[in-house]
């Protein structure tokens, strides 16, 4: 399949919309199990599960899979990106080589050459 740069931005829009879902856990997890914050933060993870759902059905009709599970992993990258701005946690050296190993496998992988 032919890739384009639109469509491996809607998946990466993809991914920051998933990595949210994420964040939106963790907040609700530091709240009062069946709270109404806690119940609204649980709700607004499952819609953004939902809306990236949609978008990853979207983009594998035009994307070969072993590209899209590839980028999947820059999920791993906005993880570390939301942790230091939003949650104010550490990133070590041992963090940054491992964000640029996954960016290695993820231009690798998504530049290779193709063998239909």
């Amino acid at each position: 399949m032919k890739k384009s740069k639109g469509v491996l931005i809607l998946l990466n829009v993809a991914f920051v919309i998933y990595s949210l879902s994420s964040v939106l856990s963790k907040f609700a997890a530091q709240r009062e199990t069946m709270s109404l914050s806690w119940i609204l933060l649980y709700g607004g993870m499952l819609v953004l599960l939902m809306i990236y759902a949609v978008l990853w059905q979207m983009a594998l009709k035009k994307v070969d899979l072993i590209v899209a599970y590839a980028n999947k992993a820059i999920v791993v990258i906005w993880g570390l990106v939301w942790g230091l701005v939003l949650f104010h946690e550490s990133i070590s050296l041992l963090k940054i080589v491992g964000v640029a190993v996954i960016v290695a496998g993820i231009v690798v992988l998504s530049k290779g050459e193709k063998h239909d």
